[in-house]
């Protein structure tokens, strides 16, 4: 969850299609099971009793942060009732980036995107059901609402996260100058899902470089 919505991600679809084709893989270099998935959902709000996911994006990387393909996103259909019952934030940011619009276009359900991103991850991620490790920014917000809206997706993946938001936190009470050093990383959200998904791995990757040091790099130090 890249970007908030008070407390929410906001993202558009621009393009005809809702869904970004998935590239012919070799077989991966990497155990499968070291991979992440980075998911980015935009939510109606964060009341998971009326709110649900209005678009979403997917992209797998191997443990090096290196992504396997371009990704998928998808924007999913609701009627103008769904949008008008939003708060004021969202219906200002939603309408303004195009998301709104979109959404009334496009043609996707949920229950058809929920096959659709299971598929990707099994084809990605074979045997995997319940062990795929999902990361993203605030993610946990994400999973909840992956929980309640799209459960075949949901089901594929393991109780524990990566959330970049909480290594953030941690670099800024431990290494705080490396905070304001991660921003370049970190580009201006464009309000895409699949933009704040790359944002947010360019941010881990900086983590990765600057705040993970390799143990050649402690100097002999436990």
């Amino acid at each position: 969850m890249g970007r908030s919505c008070q407390g929410g991600n906001i993202q558009i679809f621009t393009q005809p299609m809702a869904e970004t084709k998935m590239k012919d893989l070799a077989t991966p270099a990497m155990p499968a099971e070291t991979h992440l998935v980075w998911i980015d959902c935009e939510m109606t709000g964060l009341d998971l009793t009326v709110d649900q996911i209005i678009e979403i994006a997917c992209i797998i990387t191997d443990k090096d942060l290196q992504e396997l393909d371009d990704g998928i996103q998808f924007v999913i259909h609701v009627e103008q009732p769904v949008l008008d019952r939003m708060g004021p934030w969202c219906q200002k940011q939603h309408g303004k980036s195009g998301l709104s619009e979109a959404c009334l276009r496009s043609p996707h359900t949920l229950a058809e995107v929920d096959q659709k991103i299971r598929r990707y991850l099994e084809h990605h991620l074979p045997g995997l059901e319940g062990k795929a490790v999902l990361a993203g920014n605030s993610v946990y917000a994400d999973k909840m609402f992956l929980d309640k809206d799209l459960p075949l997706v949901s089901q594929y993946l393991h109780y524990r996260l990566v959330d970049v938001s909480s290594i953030k936190e941690l670099a800024r009470r431990w290494e705080p100058k490396l905070v304001e050093l991660a921003k370049p990383a970190s580009i201006p959200s464009k309000h895409r899902a699949l933009d704040d998904i790359r944002d947010s791995i360019s941010e881990l990757r900086f983590y990765q470089k600057h705040f993970f040091l390799p143990s050649s790099s402690n100097h002999g130090k436990p």
